[in-house]
């Protein structure tokens, strides 16, 4: 006889209920030993350096997507709202790998200097540490474009005679960017250093169900908490591949009659999804939201692959990195009014702050990136990539609010 699968919801534990079931006006990015949680009238940044205590970075203010009419119409925000919580995302993850390192790494890296890291450091200051994220932010998005834009297109070209009409060309190129996302989440998954950020993910995630269902934010109702979450970042990467798929597939390509560069030509073609990369995030943004707004059957069906995918991207957290995700999540909704008591978790030296300040930090990361490792950033960066856009999916939330 077969036994009656476990149900993993919060719903069959002793939880009280201290709030009616909601959605949550937060959206959140696993850092590197800490979590980033977003909401529409502020933000919170919890990481855990080596020595056990929580550093608060929080700040107040509205997302890009609200400062302005025209983000708010269909298909722009979902891209101004991916671009602002990238730029946000990026710049937390590499404050949380600064609080991260231990002593220890911090004077290697600093006995890795070169004569230009010193020089350079000398000259530009604080303002070196942007300038290093900034290269690192540039060489990592076109890796991406390079890994899920160029080649694709190259392969479906090469592999592909050319009296083979176009919708199949572009087909077989979708197949291959599928085979190749699949591929590179898998890849990252297996990455021992990423392991615990999937595990901040999971965190993250657990703590909003936990907040939707509207019991109290403690470890232990946290902990029983689902990791997949319909909203998740992931997802949305799923369907922008999978869009971009119907997109791409009924636009013709430039034939060697309009281009008989075959470089040329190519290059052509390659602009043309680049230009309808912004339209790809922007429908995949509004399919998103209606998935969130609306729940049935079809729904279900459409976020299925996404939830999948979380296998991938999450993993089930420890205690102390749920406590991390409370402290964040409390936080943040801190400034829309909501109260959440995550006093218990705080750790001794956390003292209250005003808004912007780090506690128990130096007010801002020291400069320690050197110029050899900017590459090695830059993958770091680009691995990443997917953890930003989780806290701009997420944003839908914002909307199906009403905020």
């Amino acid at each position: 006889m077969m036994g009656k699968k476990k149900d993993k919801s919060i719903d069959n534990n002793d939880a009280v209920c201290v709030r009616g079931p909601s959605v949550c006006s937060c959206g959140g990015q696993a850092l590197m030993e800490g979590i980033l949680m977003i909401g529409p009238k502020g933000e919170c940044q919890v990481v855990r350096d080596p020595e056990g205590k929580l550093v608060i970075k929080e700040k107040a203010g509205e997302p890009l997507s609200k400062k302005n009419k025209f983000f708010k119409l269909p298909l722009v925000r979902g891209v101004v709202s991916l671009i602002d919580s990238l730029r946000r995302g990026m710049g937390a993850l590499f404050d949380s790998a600064e609080v991260a390192m231990t002593e220890a790494e911090k004077e290697a890296e600093e006995e890795k200097k070169s004569k230009f890291d010193r020089w350079l450091e000398n000259k530009m200051g604080d303002k070196a540490m942007g300038f290093f994220m900034g290269i690192s932010v540039v060489l990592a998005v076109f890796l991406s474009i390079g890994l899920f834009m160029v080649l694709p297109l190259l392969v479906s070209n090469l592999v592909l005679p050319k009296t083979v009409p176009d919708i199949v060309k572009n087909l077989v190129e979708g197949l291959v960017r599928l085979l190749i996302f699949f591929g590179y989440m898998a890849g990252i998954a297996a990455m021992k250093d990423i392991r615990r950020v999937y595990m901040y993910h999971g965190a993250e995630h657990k703590t909003i169900t936990c907040f939707e269902k509207g019991y109290e934010l403690t470890v232990e109702n946290v902990r029983p908490c689902t990791r997949f979450h319909p909203r998740c970042g992931t997802a949305f990467l799923f369907v922008v591949v999978a869009i971009s798929i119907l997109v791409t597939s009924i636009v013709p390509r430039f034939t060697d009659a309009q281009i008989s560069n075959v470089v040329l030509k190519f290059l052509a073609n390659l602009g043309v999804r680049l230009l309808l990369l912004p339209f790809i995030m922007g429908i995949s943004y509004e399919f998103n939201r209606f998935c969130s707004k609306h729940e049935n059957v079809v729904t279900k069906i459409l976020r299925a692959p996404g939830l999948f995918m979380q296998r991938f991207t999450t993993r089930e957290p420890d205690d102390s990195m749920i406590e991390v995700a409370i402290v964040a999540l409390g936080k943040a909704l801190a400034f829309e009014g909501i109260e959440v008591d995550y006093s218990r978790y705080l750790t001794e030296d956390n003292e209250p702050s005003e808004e912007g300040e780090v506690q128990d930090g130096d007010g801002g990361p020291a400069v320690n990136d050197s110029v050899s490792n900017v590459v090695n950033a830059a993958a770091d960066a680009s691995v990443s990539v997917a953890g930003a856009i989780d806290s701009a999916a997420d944003a839908v939330n914002d909307t199906v609010t009403g905020q």
